[in-house]
């Protein structure tokens, strides 16, 4: 399982690149491609940093199961997106690649499918004011992150594309 420290950290990781990338002449990868990338990644962990502070903040009366299922399809797309940058390193298997995208693009679209059905509960349910924004307010940044992944490797995608 994918902590959540590693991932807040992850901010690290877009300006380790950027400074990497300055320093080296020749990469195997264009300039703008691994910058594209990194963005895309650094903006994951930024997002779920949001989460994380505005879950510390919301009403202590949350239903904090109203987040597993969420919590699931992010785990398995992070691990996805993981398996896609780890591919980068060696020469990636273009087939590999776009199936572990279709994966991505899978559990985007699920994560859409339960944002509607999170949405409909929450507007047909007694909560009060202040958790109904609340809460919407967390599914959305949860699924934000969820769309983060797929963009980051649809990135990938056209990287491997371009390389192949």
């Amino acid at each position: 399982m994918i902590s959540l420290q590693r991932l807040v950290g992850g901010g690290d990781i877009f300006f380790d690149l950027l400074e990497r990338l300055t320093k080296t002449f020749v990469t195997p990868l264009e300039r703008e491609d691994i910058d594209a990338l990194a963005l895309a990644l650094y903006k994951i962990p930024k997002t779920l940093e949001k989460f994380a502070e505005r879950f510390q903040i919301s009403p202590p009366n949350l239903p904090k199961s109203a987040f597993q299922r969420q919590s699931e399809l992010l785990q398995q797309a992070m691990e996805t997106l993981e398996l896609m940058v780890r591919e980068l390193r060696s020469s990636p298997d273009l087939a590999k690649i776009k199936d572990q995208n279709l994966q991505l693009q899978y559990l985007e679209g699920e994560a859409d499918k339960l944002m509607v059905a999170r949405l409909k509960d929450l507007y047909n349910s007694p909560h009060d004011a202040i958790s109904v924004v609340a809460l919407k307010d967390l599914y959305d940044l949860l699924e934000k992150v969820i769309d983060r992944c797929r963009d980051a490797g649809n990135i990938i995608v056209q990287i491997v594309l371009k390389n192949s």
